[in-house]
Formats: C-alpha cells, structure tokens, sequence
C-alpha cells in the first residue's frame, strides 16, 4: 500500500533540506537557468494580452485607420507565437532536467537503501521504503517540473497584472485590491474546508472497504459462526454513515458554489460598474476597462492557484524530509569486488570469542549470552535446540549482518574486522529454511551466487543439488520463469534450487539452515548424499532439527536459550545421560515409532 506523503511546514531548516536536491540539478543547471529565462518570457507575453487587447478595442471604438489596427493585431499574433515557443521549451527543458536529475537522484536512493545495514530494514517496512522511491520521487518530479515553475509564473502575474493596472489607473486598482482579493482568500478558507471534509467521507468509504475485505477474506470463519446477518448489519450502519456525511458534503459544496458565483460575478459587476462610472466622467475608455477586467481575472486565478501550489509545496518538503532521512542513515562499508587478494582469502576457520548478543530492536532481550566455540577448517559442524535458541542469529553473525558490541568473532585467527564485509560475505554462502527466489527464470536464480557462471557451471550445480531432474521436465528448461518469490515452484523445488545457487558460488563456508526440510524422503536422500561430497574442502555449519541429518558432523553444539549447553559428536552427545541432545533424539526416535 503507498502511504500518503505528509505535509511539513515551510520553514528555513526545510527549504535547506529540499535544497539538496540542487546537487542532482547541478550537472545540468544550464539547461534549467535557460528554462527559467523561457518561463519569464512565457509570463510577460502573457501578461502583454490584456494591455494589446484593449488597446486593440480602444482603436476600434475610436474609429482609427485600419492599418493600425492591423498593425496592433499582428503584434498580438507575434506575441502568441513567441508565448507558444516560450511554453514549448520551458516545459520541454524543464522535463528533460527534472528527468535526468530524478533518475539520477533514483539511483543514488536505491544504492544508498540497498548498503544499509540489515538492522536497518528490521525497523522499517518494506512498503514504507518502496513508498520513498516511488511515492515521494514522483511528488518531487511534479514540483521540479511544474509547481515551481507554476509559483514563479503565478508570482509573476500577480506582480506584473498589479503593476500594469496601476499604469493603467491607480484609483480602480486600488478598488479592484479591495474586492477580489478578499473574495478568493474566503474561497481558499472555504475549500480547505471543503477538502477536509472530502477527506472524512474517503476516510469512511475506506472504512467500508476494510469491512468488505476482512468479510471475503474470511468468509469460511463467517460461515462457521452463521455471523452473515452480523456483518450485514456491520456493513449497512457504515454505508449509512457514508450517506450521511456525503449529503451534509453535498450541502456545504452546494453553499461553496453559490458563494464562488455570488463572490467572484459580484466583484467583477462592482469592477465594471466602478470602471463605468470613471468612462462616463472621462477618466478611462473602454479598451482600459476591458484591459483592466482581464487583469483582475489573471490575479484572482493566480491567488487562488497560489494556495494549492503552496500545499504541495509543504507535500514536496515533506517528501524531500523523508527521502533524505534515508539518505541520511548510514551505510556499511562495501566494495566491489574484482579479485580477493590471498590475504584476505578465508581458510575456513571459526572462533566465537564470549559473545553475547541482542537485536538492535528488542537490547534488553540477550539472544546469545557468552557463546564460545572453535571450528576447524572444512568440518562440518551443527547447531541443534529448539526454535528461538539462537541458532539463525549465530549464522547471521557470521555474515556480520549485525555489529556485535559484546565479544569477537575471529576467521583464521584474525579478528572478523580485519576483512573488508564484501569480502567476507562473497566467501560465504547461506541456504536459509524460508527460501527466496527472484521472480525470473531459473537459470538467473542459479547464476545469482555466481553472475558470470557459464552454461555449463549452471547445469552442474543443479545437478549437484538434485535439481536438474525437474528443471528438465519443464517446457522451458532453465529458462522457466519461476514467477513471484519462486510460487511457480514446488517448496522442495525452490529449496534445490537454492542449494544450487549456494554450490554455484562455490564458498569457503557453507551454511544450511534446515536446507533439506522441504524435501521428501527421496529427493533429501539424493541431496544429502551429493552434499556430503560437496561439503569436502570447505567449511560447513548446518542448522537442523531433524537429528538423522546430521550424524556425520564432526562437531555438535547444543543451544538453549542463547548459551551453548552442550557439544561433541552424535555418539558423545548420545553417551550423556538425561543430556538435551539425548531427550531430543529419543523424542524423534518416538515420533518415527508412531509414524511408522
């Protein structure tokens, strides 16, 4: 769902925010500034009709030689052609920066979003920052390409259509300055009004909407409690209170109407008829008052346009606020990578030093407390508890998706710091239990763990992983689209899929958060052989909760409630009476007993 971008005050901190943006127009300021010239020409053409006009009737009531009023109106021919091609480039020169600028600005968002940290996103909602980049940079493409250039041409007319009457006659200008403005400010008072009136009644229609939704959505709970009378009833006091609100909205629109054709055709009778009583004592001719009354209908339009340009303005800073809030966050530290040096090329060796750990959203909850361990190069080694021990978040540690305040972590005998996150990361591979997959072909989910894999890398990772099997029955072979997070796919399907992903990448540490969970019987024993020969030569950390997975590790530790209890082999852990490993293997033993 977009959210609704907010309004924010015009005051100096904002205006000093949204001017940042100048940094995106900068690179093609010439072409703006030459935009901006366009737009005054545009508005002072515009603002020479009404002088050119009368002075067009005043020739013609004077009964002037017919060469000058054809020279008076091939003028205003002159001056429409002039004002055509000011507006045609200005706007043309206006979108093409703005354009450039947002695409820009766009690019700039996205890389910034995508480096921040993981503790980042686990505090904000997806849809929020979706909003950031679509919402907010279409608002602020709207008032590059036409609020300012609307407010400038606006304060332009004002000034210009106020100075041109004030040449033509002060003392009607000031009568006129007493009468519209008056009139539109009231106007502008009223539809505000009005407007968040509106706002009610889309706020209860949306209300309506939700009571239709949740209802259809769950029906088969509708059903079962014989609760349709109820939501009928629900459905019929809301659609009743829409009526409500929309006929009392229908009278105060009724009054705004009568107010605005009241208002504005009074005050250009009292303006004319003003006008009249000065042409009948000499003061003025006809063209003057008809060059008058056309000027204070640009300056009634201009003021009453100005107060919606001024809302979104404030929508603008507030968009320009929430965009440069992310910006603003920091970022880590990351680097492309072209090549590893042998330095920083990782053995596969694992140390966690007494750490302690809690998430940046939940400090005072402890999901590690004081956990110490050491993985050898190319074991397999695998972490059993329940669900909630702090097994996943070990993982992510690993990857140091989180900064770690209490305790170390050490690859090789070198502090975790010592390598750069890219590097680190692009030696690591991760098969989680909740699997992701882009909404592409398979071939682009495979090659994800390594983009310049060729055809022949591709087909034999799926093999490794069990998965060239399907992928060969499928019409389109590799080039399957596997449709939004993967749902064209089987669970088992998706997980082979990213197995071979992982293989693909061929990494010095290999994780598998319960990589197998998803597949029968069949399809696990296939993967679990290939991966017992994959698993040689690197380092392997399996998460698992079925306990036959992982008979073979090297090494076993044994989380409870964030500290690690115990560890050894399948056959040491088995040896410890009452130990946690023991009752977990005996309460699988069981539930097979009753499967079978």
């Amino acid at each position: 769902m977009m959210t609704e971008v907010k309004k924010k005050k015009i005051t100096r901190s904002g205006l000093k925010e949204a001017f940042q943006l100048y940094k995106f127009i900068k690179p093609y300021r010439l072409q703006y500034f030459i935009g901006i010239l366009f737009l005054l020409g545009s508005s002072l053409a515009s603002l020479a009709f009404p002088k050119l006009l009368g002075d067009l009737i005043t020739a013609g009531s004077k009964g002037l030689l017919a060469e000058k009023i054809n020279g008076l109106a091939l003028i205003i021919g002159v001056v429409l052609i002039l004002q055509s091609l000011f507006s045609y480039f200005r706007t043309y020169l206006f979108v093409k920066v703005t354009e450039k600028a947002l695409a820009d600005l766009r690019q700039f968002t996205f890389n910034h979003l995508i480096k921040l940290p993981l503790a980042f996103f686990e505090r904000r909602r997806v849809g929020e920052l979706n909003s950031r980049l679509s919402a907010d940079i279409s608002l602020l493409q709207e008032s590059l390409t036409t609020t300012f250039a609307e407010f400038l041409r606006q304060l332009i007319t004002i000034i210009g259509g106020i100075g041109a009457m004030v040449y033509i006659l002060p003392k009607l200008t000031v009568f006129m300055l007493a009468v519209i403005p008056a009139v539109v400010l009231l106007a502008v008072v009223f539809g505000r009004f009005i407007r968040r009136y509106s706002k009610k009644a889309q706020s209860e229609v949306a209300e309506s909407n939700t009571i239709v939704e949740e209802t259809l959505q769950g029906i088969q709970s509708v059903k079962s409690y014989a609760n349709e009378f109820l939501e009928m009833a629900r459905y019929k006091k809301k659609t009743n209170e829409i009526a409500q609100v929309g006929v009392k909205g229908g009278v105060y629109r009724g009054a705004f109407s009568s107010f605005m054709v009241f208002g504005m055709f009074g005050a250009l009778v009292a303006i004319i008829w003003r006008g009249a009583t000065l042409i009948a004592s000499g003061e003025m001719d006809a063209g003057e008052l008809f060059s008058f009354v056309f000027y204070s209908g640009f300056i009634a339009g201009s003021i009453a346009g100005l107060a919606s340009l001024f809302a979104r303005i404030q929508r603008f800073l507030g968009a320009t606020e929430d965009l440069f809030e992310i910006t603003g966050e920091v970022v880590e530290d990351l680097e492309e990578i072209k090549e590893i040096k042998p330095s920083d090329r990782l053995k596969g060796g694992i140390e966690f030093r007494n750490l302690s750990f809690a998430y940046p959203t939940r400090p005072d909850s402890k999901v590690l407390k004081n956990v110490s361990f050491t993985i050898e190069p190319n074991q397999m080694v695998a972490l059993v508890g329940a669900s909630g021990a702090g097994k996943t978040t070990i993982t992510s540690l690993l990857f140091r998706l989180h900064h770690v305040e209490e305790g170390m972590i050490w690859f090789d005998n070198k502090d975790a710091a010592f390598f750069s996150l890219s590097i680190l990361r692009s030696q690591m591979a991760l098969v989680p239990q909740d699997i992701f997959l882009f909404g592409g072909s398979i071939r682009e989910n495979i090659a994800y763990g390594k983009p310049d894999a060729s055809e022949e890398e591709i087909i034999n990772a799926a093999k490794s992983a069990n998965a060239w099997e399907f992928i060969e029955d499928f019409e389109d072979g590799l080039e399957t689209i596997v449709g939004e997070r993967g749902t064209q796919l089987s669970g088992g399907q998706r997980q082979r899929i990213a197995i071979a992903r992982a293989l693909l990448r061929n990494p010095r540490i290999l994780i598998l958060d319960e990589a197998t969970s998803a597949l029968d019987s069949h399809s696990e024993k296939l993967v679990q052989d290939a991966l017992k020969t994959l698993m040689k030569g690197r380092t392997t950390i399996v998460i698992a909760h079925r306990l036959s997975t992982i008979i073979n590790a090297d090494q076993i530790f044994v989380l409870e409630k964030g500290e690690i209890v115990e560890k050894g082999t399948h056959v040491e852990l088995l040896s410890k009476d009452n130990g946690v490993y023991k009752k977990l293997s005996n309460l699988q033993g069981i539930e097979q007993q009753i499967l079978s």
